[in-house]
């Protein structure tokens, strides 16, 4: 998958923001499916953003908190623009889809931002 992300990247007709039916970018999808490498490279570009909402208003770090990914979390968070306290249609914010799941290791890491 990595190879095919660099390839992508380098071409500049290519949109790492471009949307599906549901809002999501690939940035998105790389966060929500645990592939590390996908979004760093992603970030990397600077043409993607980290911030990106879903037509459910969900962003990455949202699903990342939600599915337990601690190291997609951490990876997130030290993101300029990504805002941890972004809220979706539900007006859930990735603490509390955190606290739900009893997802205690990222609930520490969101609160140590200071920023929620």
């Amino acid at each position: 998958r990595t190879s095919m992300v660099e390839l992508l990247l380098s071409d500049t007709r290519v949109q790492p923001d471009v949307r599906d039916n549901m809002g999501r970018t690939p940035l998105w999808v790389a966060a929500h499916s645990g592939y590390t490498a996908a979004v760093k490279l992603l970030l990397a570009s600077e043409r993607a953003d980290p911030d990106s909402k879903d037509a459910k208003g969900r962003t990455p770090l949202s699903w990342a908190a939600q599915d337990g990914r601690i190291s997609m979390v951490e990876l997130l968070l030290a993101q300029d623009g990504v805002d941890p306290n972004a809220t979706d249609q539900y007006g859930r914010t990735p603490l509390s889809w955190q606290a739900e799941r009893g997802r205690a290791e990222a609930v520490a890491l969101l609160l140590a931002t200071n920023k929620v």
